[in-house]
């Protein structure tokens, strides 16, 4: 698990998973998401050669092809977005500093939710304001549901360490609300703070665009504004 992350990685994101794929009608929710592939086989990606590593983008924007989540994060305008990092190189790499932030169209930077962040926004206004003892003024906080939890867990990412010739992959969530739709269109996914694991050298930054995915996804969700 990752420390959380206001600006660094960390979990309600990861084990991975990409193209999600669709219920069959009257069949039960997927347990979890398909394995992850190398990140060059995601349409949305970034590759350094010279350092051999590729990162991929691959959002879920329809619950129905992440029904595998245990909470409604897409019908609160929370994106799950999966991140696969795959290293092709002869040495570990760390992703235990990376900052992983969505970059809109008009430059606004969003960094992945915490589960706290998420709790908040899926919780009622009763809740996310606490509970009020009259005259005193203190404010009783509560515990994270633990079904974000559990997701959290489960498909976040399950290390910081990307082994040589392997791929790593997981969920971050990322609070689009405010954004004009289609949010993806001409976004990102800015990811910089990658380090080789032993000589702490850094990475140059990953820039993956959304409108790569979006070409390759005609029919999503996220190529229509929604109203």
């Amino acid at each position: 698990m990752f420390p959380y992350r206001t600006a660094a990685l960390t979990p309600l994101a990861v084990l991975a998973v990409s193209i999600c794929l669709a219920v069959p009608g009257g069949a039960a929710p997927p347990k979890g998401p398909a394995p992850a592939k190398p990140a060059d086989a995601y349409p949305a990606n970034d590759t350094h050669p010279d350092e051999r590593v590729t990162i991929a983008a691959d959002p879920c924007d329809d619950p129905k092809l992440c029904a595998f989540f245990r909470l409604p994060y897409i019908e609160h305008g929370l994106l799950p977005i999966r991140v696969i990092v795959s290293n092709d190189s002869d040495q570990a790499i760390s992703l235990a500093d990376a900052r992983m932030h969505f970059i809109s169209a008009n430059n606004d930077k969003i960094p992945a939710a915490t589960e706290e962040d998420i709790d908040r926004r899926l919780s009622t206004l009763h809740n996310d304001q606490g509970t009020r003892i009259p005259i005193i003024p203190i404010t009783v906080h509560h515990p994270v549901d633990k079904k974000i939890t559990q997701d959290d867990n489960e498909f976040g990412f399950q290390s910081t360490t990307v082994q040589p010739h392997s791929t790593l992959a997981g969920y971050l969530f990322y609070d689009i609300k405010g954004l004009d739709e289609p949010a993806l269109k001409s976004a990102q996914l800015y990811v910089k703070m990658v380090q080789t694991k032993e000589s702490k050298l850094e990475l140059f930054a990953f820039s993956i665009p959304f409108d790569k995915w979006l070409a390759a996804n005609p029919n999503a969700l996220s190529n229509h504004p929604r109203h």
